[in-house]
Order: structure tokens, then C-alpha cells, then sequence
């Protein structure tokens, strides 16, 4: 009986061994076989779960375009290009970000890059000046841009941010290179990440914005429901348990009297909901968590 195992254990091994071969040696395979071998390392322990995860995000990298991952127009912080620089100081101060984008007369026209590095020589002095004065040239790509072509992109030019443009020339979006970077390693939060967001956000007595990361302890207190806290911790592991496979943007939960819409997702996990209340009751929720 031992040796029937150990013949077994052998054979098995042979087998994914050979799989490997195959692949070495360049015999076509699709990328569904790929991602079973890696599985099967991981399983194997030739592989942690987290290199694995790098792994299919680096796969997932090259089928995704730059629509998938950018932020939205509507959701740009930008800077005008007329702006004085002491007029700029609030928001570069408030967001935090590193980069921001320049326009002319309204987002529909990107004229340019300020980096917030480049602020601090006029900190104390020349606070007058314009931010056209210290912007640079913006990196535009369209819509389509694979991500692995444009993570090249990025290390090749030194940049770290696009503007993602429509098939009109109009536009989209912008992208960075850390929006890039996270689809293989995860989310990258840094200290401004949520820092200063609520998890839920109301937008209208019926709509709320809600960050999937929410306790749902915390949901349920606000919402007076009972959604169960021993199975999830968060509302996003909610979501995910409810439709038995990890979301996409657009998809939909129907809980009760509550409708969840996926805003942002990737491959690993939800990030962002809208939530439409049909017939809320009067005096039922509370104003903040």
C-alpha cells in the first residue's frame, strides 16, 4: 500500500514537473494552464500565496487597459492654469497628492503637470507667480493603452502620471503609476488614503457612497440592519460572499430594502459601493459614523 502511494506522489509529480517542461520548452499554452500550474506551486508550497497573487497580477496587467484602472475626469483634483500660487497652496496642502494636473478653461482641457515638489522653492517667496509658470509637459495616452505597454512607458519617459484621453481626442481620465503598480502588488495606501473620508458618505436621503473597507458592524449601526458580523467582517466581504466571485465595476447586490453597486474593484478586492436605499422610513438613519 505504501509503495502504491509513493508511486502516486511520484506519478503527480512527474506529471506537473512535465507541465513545467512544456512550458520551457515552448509548446503553446493558454493562460488558464499557466495559472493552474502556478496554483498547484503555491499548493506545493514552492510558492506563498502572496508571490502568487503577484503573479496574477502581472497577467492580469497585460490584458487591462488604462480605462479599467484610471481615475475618472469628474473625480480629477486639478489646478487651473492661471492660478497664483498662494491660491494653489490649500488644495496641494488638502489632497496631498504629488501630482496634479494643470488646466485651461475647464477639465476637458489638460494643458499640463504641476509637481508639488516643484511648490517648495517658492514657498516663501513669489507666491504670485502662476502655476503655468511651473508646470510641466502632461504625459497623454488613450483609452485603450494596455498597462503593461504603458508601465514601459512610465520607466522609459521617468514618468509617473497620464493623462488618459477618449477615442475623440477628449479627456477621460488620469492614471499613475502606482494605479498600475496595484493591480500586481495590492492596494498601496498611504497616509492620505481615506485619511480624511468617512466610510459612508450620503450623497441624497436614498443614495450613499460607501467605502467597501467599512466594518459591518459600523454599516449596521448605521443603517439599522442586521447583516451578519460572525461570516464578514466588512461590507465589500459582504458583497463578495453574496455574489460568490470577486466583482467588477457595475455589478449589483440586491439586499432587503438596499441596492450595492460596484464603483471600483480589481482583481483582489471591492474598494468602492453606491448603495440606493428603495423606500427608506423617516428618522431611520443616522447622519454619520
Amino acid at each position: 500500500m505504501a509503495d502504491e502511494v509513493a508511486e502516486s506522489n511520484k506519478s503527480s509529480q512527474k506529471s506537473w514537473m512535465g507541465r513545467i517542461g512544456q512550458i520551457i520548452g515552448g509548446e503553446p499554452q493558454d493562460r488558464e494552464d499557466l495559472l493552474e500550474i502556478l496554483r498547484e506551486a503555491e499548493e506545493k508550497h514552492l510558492l506563498d500565496k502572496y508571490a502568487l497573487k503577484m503573479l496574477e497580477g502581472v497577467l492580469q496587467v497585460s490584458e487591462q487597459r488604462a480605462r479599467d484602472v484610471m481615475v475618472p475626469r469628474k473625480k480629477m483634483i486639478v489646478l487651473k492654469k492661471d492660478a497664483s500660487l498662494e491660491d494653489v497652496y490649500p488644495v496641494v496642502i488638502e489632497y496631498g497628492h504629488s501630482r496634479f494636473p494643470v488646466i485651461s478653461e475647464d477639465k476637458s482641457e489638460v494643458v499640463g503637470i504641476l509637481l508639488a515638489k516643484d511648490l517648495l522653492a517658492h514657498a516663501l517667496d513669489r507666491k504670485d507667480i502662476k502655476v503655468e509658470e511651473l508646470m510641466r509637459t502632461a504625459t497623454v495616452v488613450p483609452e485603450s493603452k494596455r498597462l503593461n505597454i504603458l508601465l514601459q512607458e512610465f520607466r522609459s519617459k521617468r514618468s509617473h502620471m497620464a493623462i488618459v484621453v477618449d477615442e475623440y481626442g477628449a479627456v477621460a481620465g488620469v492614471v499613475t503609476i502606482e494605479d498600475v503598480l496595484e493591480q500586481i502588488v495590492g492596494e498601496i495606501e498611504d497616509e492620505h488614503d481615506y485619511a480624511d473620508e468617512e466610510y459612508i458618505t450620503k450623497r441624497t436621503d436614498s443614495e450613499y457612497i460607501v467605502q467597501a473597507l467599512t466594518p459591518l458592524a459600523d454599516f449596521n449601526a448605521y443603517f439599522s440592519t442586521d447583516f451578519d458580523t460572525e461570516e464578514f467582517d466588512t461590507i465589500g466581504g459582504f458583497i463578495v460572499g453574496r455574489l460568490e466571485h470577486m466583482p467588477k465595476k457595475g455589478e449589483k447586490v440586491e439586499q432587503d430594502r438596499f441596492r450595492f453597486e460596484v464603483l471600483r474593484a480589481d482583481g483582489r478586492r471591492v474598494h468602492l459601493l453606491k448603495l440606493k436605499i428603495k423606500g427608506k422610513k423617516k428618522n431611520q438613519l443616522n447622519s454619520k459614523v
